[in-house]
């Protein structure tokens, strides 16, 4: 077995299914990435982060979420707060805005990963589940 060429089939299908999900969430007015933040953010406390919490979730940097959070406070999608324990970070909040698009966006989702994971059976799906958990490193 080449490793290589399986890392790279890993990375290829990864591409693929992030395309999958971004063509199906453009009728949202977002892609994976914001889907993938706000996402974390609906799922956490008071739908609330600090910036480098909702960076190391999402397996980004924290620049990297900067870029990504600015134009979705523009819209205003999420909005920035002052975090009251450390004024040198601020705290991500999942607007009620955002929390309306993310109900449509589960759901637009939901019926997509449907759609790829139909192809595999519930036995292949575990066993990939388990796989997926040992390489979470």
């Amino acid at each position: 077995m080449n490793k290589i060429e399986l890392i790279l089939d890993q990375h290829l299908v990864g591409s693929l299914l992030s395309k999958k999900i971004d063509l199906a969430l453009s009728v949202h007015g977002i892609n994976f990435t914001e889907f993938v933040l706000m996402y974390h953010l609906r799922t956490a406390q008071d739908f609330a982060l600090n910036r480098i919490s909702l960076a190391d979730k999402a397996a980004l940097t924290a620049s990297g979420v900067t870029r990504v959070l600015q134009p979705m406070e523009k819209i205003g999608l999420i909005e920035k707060k002052s975090n009251p324990r450390d004024a040198r970070q601020s705290i991500v909040v999942l607007s009620t805005a955002g929390q309306e698009l993310m109900t449509h966006a589960m759901t637009t989702v939901g019926h997509t990963i449907e759609s790829i994971f139909s192809l595999l059976t519930e036995d292949e799906l575990t066993t990939l589940q388990s796989i997926l958990n040992k390489l979470k490193v």
